[in-house]
This record gives structure tokens, C-alpha cells and sequence, in this order.
């Protein structure tokens, strides 16, 4: 059974042209086995040998094979925080945590594309607002190393700066806008699948290699470390990036015409509820009523069926014990947010931290939501917003041209009927209000949230560009 599909009038992909990527997979296939044979005889050299080698697969796919390159990085995205813990259960904890800059190191190589197109995207339309967001957070960079310690507000700047590199490198190549499109399709699908399968198999097993970092990190939110007490995080780091790349992929998994289609979606809707992220939740409804007013009537009535299907498929799998009561416990507080504990001390808590994030004018610097513990781990001073957290690092100078790139973006975007007729374009579109709109809860501008933000952002600006370019050539 296949999922609709909502096809688009516009050129697809032409393969005859594509670069043979032979290989690039054989260096992605080294990489692997070269961790894996790492992993079983020194599993402590795998923690500085797999960023490094990683980097290196990164350049010569970003030099040799673009699209590659870009499914690379998502990949390392999506299982970084999974081979980390794979290796502290060998090996005990590590408290420097050195692996998890890998996917930062290889996004970061996307700062080549911004140093070499920088002065000619000075002149393109619809590249602004990225060269804006870049230059505000090096102002926010600059601050911070004045003001806090040097480690810190290097290891903060990666998860600020990594993002908007990755949507300008998007953005640049708009002309490769069906080869990048058919690419994201496959790597969420496939991430769908595989890391909901993770999840389930989590939830019901909890396996030791999780529950010891459950217990190392004190991570007390994501529940009890034994079977069917666990918020679910999957491959990823914590349940938030888990669950808003599932929201991610399960609205474009709504337009996809693969075998796998329904498959993917039962499985990622049931992780998606299991990871019990309420904003996440509320972004997926966001995202699905923008899908649903945003497309031409055939494609919306294509979307009703998807729905039906998927609900027919889903709901009988959530009224299963014990998957039901973890589920309908989180759904009442939804319902009943006075009785929620969680609101309530955000709620009491927002003044103080409205307080904080407005208590400079030019920003406090990024970094300063950051301290070192007694034991030499990074604690966060939680805002709870990404709003809040944004005015605390560049103050209003930086959170006036930062959120106002963003805002600039989706007014675009959502004013462009062009995408209308593209249903990747128009789920991109979606994907990327459903992020924005959490930032109110969370700072979902920053790590895999931003990624999501900032490279669905660039995809529906690609979007625009290459289909305005095609129908002034006369090619459409």
C-alpha cells in the first residue's frame, strides 16, 4: 500500500546528469567500518577518531558530492548521541563529550560556501536575511568571548552558528533545488523509520547503554530508566530534537509515494507520541493546519485521504497498553494545564526570566546561559525560551535583525503562491513554521531543532528561486 502522493507540475531531477556517487558511499563505508572495528578493539580512540574521520568524509563530500554530503550530515545529526552512549557503556562516561562535535564539525564545513559566495549573495534576492542571522550571532560570538569563558562560548556558538551556515549553504545552491529535494525526502523517511523503530524498541526494553546515561546524566525529565517508564529520546540526545525531527519528517512523509510511506508514518507517529513533547505536538498541528490551508484544493483533498489512512493505522496501535497510558496521561495535561507541574513553574518562573534575558540592551553574549559545575559538566541556566534566550545573547541590537531575518523569511514564503504547487516546497514551508512557532517554549533555534529551522527555511527559499528562475527562462 503506497502513501498519496501530491505531485508537482515542476521538473524533477535529471538523473542522467547526476554525479555517479560510487565513491562517496564507499568513503561513508570506510568511515563505518573503520568505527566499528574502532568500537570493539579501542573504543576510547573511537571518541576522538570518529569526529576527525567524519570530518574528513565530509569534506570530500562536499567538494565531490553535494547531495551526498548533505544526507552525511543529517545522519550524523540523527546518531551521534546514540554512538555516544554506545561507547560510555564500553568504556564508562565521558564528562568532555568530545564525539558530539562531529556533526558540528562536518555542518561547519558549509562556512566555505559562505565565505566564497558571500560578496554575490550581497546581491541575490532572498540571501539577506541568512548574511543578517550569521552576522548577529558573530556579534553575539564576539560579546560572549569578552564576557565568559573562551570553552564555553565556543562549544554555545557551535549550536547557534552550525544551523544558519547549513541554510545558507541550502540556499546558495537553489539550483540544485530537485536533486536536494528528492535527497531530504529519502534521509527523513529513512530517519522516520529507523529511529522510531529505535524508539519503540527503547520504550519497551529500555537497554543499558541508555539507562546508564539516563542515570550518569541525571537527566531526571526523561523518566525512570527501567521498561514503559521513559519519555523516549531515540537515537538523539534528549526527547525535544527527537521529536521535532519525527514532526519533521511525518508532515513530508504526508506527499511521499514510497512502499515504505505507511510504514514509516505508524511507527513515527507512535514514537512521536511516546516522546510526550508537548510543544512538539502543538508545532505538528501548526504545521498540518498551515499544509491543509496552504495547497490547491486537489492536493488538500489528497491530504484528507493521507490522514484517514494514517489515523486508521495509528490510532489502534496508541489504544495498546502500555503505550495508551503514557499517552493519555500527557494528553490530559494538555486539557488541564493548571494542574501541571511542569506549566506551573514555568509559568512562576517567566517574570524573573523575562527579567534576565532584558537585562541588557546589547546582550549579554552567547555563552552566558552556560556554567561549569563543581564536577566539571556544563549546567544550563534554563530560560525556557528561545525568545528569551535570543535577547539574553544579543540583546535587542541582535534580537530585532535575528528574529526580524526569520519573520522576513516566512512572510515570503507564506506570500509566494509558486510554492503552493509544490507539496515538498509547501511541507517545508509547514515543517519550518511548526519549529518557529515553539521557540515561545524552547530554544528551537539552536542544535538539530535549528538545523530543522534553518535548512527547511532554506529549502522553500531554494523552492522559490529555481521555479521563478525556470518560468523566466520559459522552461516551465
Amino acid at each position: 500500500m503506497t502513501n498519496p502522493i501530491f505531485v508537482s507540475p515542476y521538473p524533477a531531477p535529471d538523473k542522467s546528469s547526476t554525479q555517479s556517487s560510487f565513491f562517496g558511499w564507499l568513503a561513508i563505508l570506510m568511515l563505518v567500518l573503520a568505527s566499528v572495528a574502532c568500537y570493539f578493539a579501542a573504543p576510547s580512540l573511537l571518541r576522538l577518531m570518529f569526529p576527525f574521520a567524519s570530518l574528513a568524509v565530509g569534506l570530500f563530500l562536499y567538494f565531490k558530492y553535494p547531495c551526498l554530503y548533505l544526507s552525511f550530515t543529517w545522519w550524523q545529526w540523527f546518531l551521534i548521541a546514540l554512538i555516544r552512549r554506545l561507547i560510555d557503556y564500553r568504556v564508562g562516561l565521558d564528562q568532555q563529550k568530545l564525539i558530539l562535535l562531529s556533526p558540528f564539525l562536518v555542518t561547519l564545513i558549509t562556512g566555505i560556501t559562505f565565505i566564497q559566495y558571500l560578496p554575490r549573495t550581497l546581491r541575490t534576492q532572498g540571501g539577506l536575511p541568512f548574511i543578517i542571522s550569521i552576522f548577529t550571532v558573530l556579534y553575539g560570538i564576539a560579546i560572549g568571548l569578552v564576557n565568559y569563558d573562551k570553552v564555553i562560548v565556543l562549544r554555545t556558538a557551535l549550536d547557534w552558528l552550525a544551523p544558519v551556515l547549513f541554510g545558507f549553504h541550502i540556499f546558495v545552491n537553489w539550483r540544485k533545488y530537485p536533486e536536494f529535494r528528492q535527497n531530504i525526502e529519502k534521509v527523513f523517511l529513512w530517519c522516520v523509520l529507523i529511529t522510531s523503530i529505535y524508539g519503540i524498541f527503547q520504550f519497551i526494553v529500555a537497554p543499558e547503554w541508555d539507562k546508564l546515561w539516563l542515570i550518569g546524566e541525571k537527566f531526571t525529565t526523561a523518566g525512570s530508566p527501567e521498561p514503559f517508564k521513559l519519555r523516549i529520546w531515540g537515537t538523539m540526545h534528549s526527547p525535544g530534537p527527537f521529536a521535532n525531527a519525527l514532526m519533521a519528517g511525518l508532515l513530508l512523509l504526508l506527499n511521499q509515494q514510497h512502499p515504505l510511506g505507511i510504514v514509516s508514518s505508524s511507527v513515527g507517529y507512535l514514537s512521536f507520541l511516546l516522546t510526550v513533547v508537548r510543544s512538539s505536538w502543538g508545532g505538528w498541528v501548526v504545521g498540518l493546519l498551515t499544509l491543509l490551508t496552504n495547497l490547491k484544493p486537489k492536493l488538500q483533498m489528497r491530504l484528507f485521504i493521507t490522514i484517514i489512512v494514517l489515523m486508521l493505522c495509528v490510532v489502534p496501535l496508541t489504544m495498546i497498553e502500555p503505550f495508551s497510558k503514557i499517552i493519555s496521561d500527557r494528553l490530559e495535561t494538555v486539557t488541564n494545564l493548571d494542574k501541571d507541574q511542569s506549566y506551573r513553574d514555568r509559568s512562576e518562573s517567566y517574570d524573573r526570566k523575562l527579567s534576565l534575558a532584558l537585562s541588557s540592551p546589547l546582550g549579554n553574549g552567547i555563552g552566558g546561559t552556560w556554567i561549569i559545575d563543581k564536577d566539571g559538566k556544563f549546567v544550563s541556566i534554563v530560560l525556557d525560551s528561545g525568545i528569551l534566550d535570543t535577547f539574553f545573547a544579543i540583546g535587542w541590537f541582535g534580537a530585532v535583525f535575528y528574529l526580524g531575518a526569520i519573520f522576513i523569511i516566512l512572510y515570503d514564503i507564506f506570500t509566494t503562491p509558486v510554492i503552493r504547487s509544490d507539496a515538498f516546497a509547501s511541507a517545508s514551508r509547514s515543517v519550518s513554521l511548526a519549529i518557529f512557532s515553539q521557540m515561545i517554549l524552547g530554544s528551537a533555534m539552536l542544535g538539530l531543532s535549528g538545523m530543522i529551522l534553518w535548512g527547511f527555511l532554506a529549502h522553500t527559499v531554494a523552492a522559490k528561486k529555481y521555479y521563478n528562475q525556470q518560468r523566466s527562462s520559459g522552461a516551465l
